[in-house]
């Protein structure tokens, strides 16, 4: 089976939410309609990461589909996870915790895991509207690599 991964990133805070929920929605169903599985690899860091989770799991429900899984990342381990595991694992398909992030400065976790998450991926769906903070950074490293990037920001 081949396997597309997809990792998503945004901004803590983020305007127009219900155009994002829309379009995000689109590109999801797009995804899952034409991929044999995919794999969406998110974090759980602000706004645009509940948004992104939720859409996957609504448009997953909608087109009753098992050809797609939601990874929640984590960069070590934080104490929300620990303190109500069963909620994230029934929530989530699957949480990893990023072994080498983990050893690291809390700060440099976050990155080192994104870094990750960015090497696994084909595809990375963002909202970056500014030029600073970690969603910015991934958004670059994944330019970087040459991974094909939809930014979210340009079409809302």
């Amino acid at each position: 089976m081949e396997f597309f991964t997809v990792s998503f990133f945004g901004h803590k805070e983020i305007m127009n939410n219900f155009e994002i929920e829309k379009r995000l929605a689109e590109i999801i169903k797009e995804l899952l309609m034409t991929k044999e599985y995919v794999e969406f690899l998110v974090g759980r860091d602000g706004d645009f990461d509940i948004l992104a989770a939720s859409s996957v799991r609504r448009v997953k429900k909608e087109l009753d589909s098992n050809n797609c899984s939601l990874v929640l990342v984590l960069p070590y381990m934080k104490a929300e996870f620990r303190d109500n595991e069963k909620s994230f694992l029934n929530y989530y398909d699957n949480v990893e915790i990023d072994g080498e992030s983990s050893g690291s400065y809390y700060k440099a976790a976050i990155k080192i895991r994104n870094q990750h998450m960015i090497d696994r991926s084909r595809l990375l769906i963002c909202y970056v509207d500014h030029n600073k903070d970690g969603a910015y950074t991934a958004m670059k490293y994944a330019e970087k690599l040459g991974c094909e990037i939809i930014n979210l920001s340009d079409i809302v």
